[in-house]
């Protein structure tokens, strides 16, 4: 199946890996490594993009899916499986009509990737699907951030260049963004250019309007108390400090209630 929108694509997907670079320090890795140690397994990587959390987690053992709603971030998440002898569960779907076989201990949304859905009927809507794919006293851990802290200028813009090791091809991103508080969204622009040789031989410019929305940590726990979430923890960053006014990202862990189901009780 191929969803008929879809917006990471194209040299925006080639590029992604390269212009990364080496993650395997982030943050992040290792603070859902530690959720999942509280929460338990099954594991769903929402957003799981070219695996790079996915991957590293099912090289250690863990019970984990991933799904995305790009065939083309799916394509290269499988060929990197296959080279370290990994046949991932992945699904290809849209967050707000997710529907999969079976119920998570643990969900992860890496990235920010619920402010990629700017809609807010639909957001809520999406948070309301992972609720129902948790198994009870399962959790969802999602981070977001605030796209501007005052003072910060609307519009913004960046570079990066990286070489692909495999081949030696030069991928460059020129980024462009606005950002309009009125709407509370994002839009953006990005250039890519892949050269070989010094030549560019592919140039794509993807235009996302809005690409992204804002969230504070009030509204973020909104989100999650309508969908049932309690209890709620919002921590600094991927950290499991307490969240502070001025974080630039935070993350939201929200439980779904126990009931008496006779399951047995989470575990690594």
């Amino acid at each position: 199946m191929t969803l008929p929108q879809y917006e990471y694509k194209g040299l925006m997907a080639q590029a992604w890996d390269v212009l990364r670079g080496d993650t395997s320090d982030w943050a992040d890795r290792f603070f859902y490594r530690d959720l999942i140690r509280r929460f338990g397994r099954p594991v769903l990587d929402v957003g799981c993009g070219t695996g790079r959390l996915l991957l590293d987690y099912l090289l250690q053992g863990v019970d984990i899916d991933g799904v995305d709603n790009s065939p083309d971030m799916l394509a290269l998440c499988r060929q990197k499986a296959q080279t370290l002898g990994l046949a991932p569960t992945l699904y290809e779907q849209y967050l707000e009509n997710l529907s999969l076989p079976r119920q998570y201990r643990t969900i992860l949304v890496p990235s920010s990737t619920l402010q990629l859905i700017v809609e807010p009927a639909l957001v809520q809507q999406a948070v309301q699907r992972l609720y129902a794919h948790l198994l009870p006293g399962g959790a969802l851990v999602a981070p977001f951030m605030p796209l501007r802290k005052a003072g910060e200028p609307p519009d913004m813009q960046w570079e990066k260049t990286a070489v692909r090791a495999a081949d030696g091809a030069t991928f460059r991103r020129v980024a462009r963004s606005h950002y309009d508080p009125e709407s509370e969204c994002e839009h953006t622009e990005d250039h890519y250019q892949l050269s070989v040789a010094e030549q560019v031989v592919a140039e794509e410019v993807h235009r996302r309007s809005p690409a992204t929305r804002s969230y504070t940590q009030a509204l973020a726990r909104r989100l999650f108390e309508s969908t049932g979430f309690n209890p709620i923890e919002i921590y600094s960053g991927f950290t499991f400090e307490p969240a502070q006014d001025d974080d630039s990202v935070f993350t939201l862990v929200g439980q779904k209630a126990p009931t008496n189901t006779g399951l047995p009780p989470a575990r690594e």
